[in-house]
């Protein structure tokens, strides 16, 4: 004990040590973070894959919607709503409000969005589809998700969703509800308009097969 204290504190040698002892716990712990870091968006692509959450919905083609079966001897309901985010000085509505379906058709339907601000303004738009099971079975052909979409001060725009319910859809779902939150996105101007920009962006237009803004129109 004698030598491991010196007037009642540790030695310097011993407090180099315990110090570098710190330093290696310290460097796993921010190695386990980083690696956490990257681990996190293959994780939360999984789950959005499997609860149908932010757009995670499956896509498809016209090619492969027409070869699949119609299963007339069943209905299903749709519900469809939007919201336009704090931050986004959008008024935001589906056109239609539900449909009843056969799954194995292809329906489209129109979503209103009008750009209230006084200057040219880009937003996204991320889908959800509730209850989760029937998320990998609802197949979006065309979306307008699938791009920022880019609104002049004062236009008016009406964006078509196509899409289609497999045939194989569980037999206990009868409703499904397609939802879509727009967001601003970029930082600054969402700021302007008291909310916040969508933070992920990047990563919805990743899993979303999003490409570079559409604007005009």
């Amino acid at each position: 004990m004698a030598d491991a204290m010196h007037d009642g504190k540790p030695k310097p040698r011993n407090l180099r040590a315990a110090n570098r002892r710190l330093a290696l716990k310290l460097a796993g712990v921010t190695l386990v973070m980083f690696v956490f870091g990257y681990a996190l968006s293959p994780m939360y692509d999984v789950m959005c894959r499997a609860l149908g959450l932010n757009g995670k919905t499956g896509r498809t083609d016209a090619q492969t919607v027409a070869a699949q079966p119609i299963d007339m001897a069943r209905t299903v309901t749709v519900e469809f709503t939007g919201l336009a985010t704090s931050g986004l000085p959008w008024e935001f509505k589906p056109l239609t409000k539900k449909m009843e379906l056969h799954p194995g058709e292809t329906h489209e339907v129109k979503y209103l969005v009008h750009n209230l601000a006084r200057e040219e303004i880009t937003g996204q738009a991320i889908p959800s589809v509730t209850p989760g099971v029937s998320a990998s079975h609802f197949k979006k052909i065309e979306c307008f998700c699938f791009t920022r979409q880019t609104l002049k001060p004062g236009e008016t725009r009406e964006m078509p969703v196509r899409f289609v319910v497999d045939a194989d859809l569980d037999k206990d779902v009868h409703t499904i509800t397609l939802s879509y939150s727009f967001f601003n996105t970029d930082k600054i101007s969402a700021q302007k308009y008291g909310g916040a920009a969508l933070a992920q962006s990047e990563d919805h237009a990743a899993h979303q097969g999003h490409v570079p803004a559409a604007s005009g129109g």
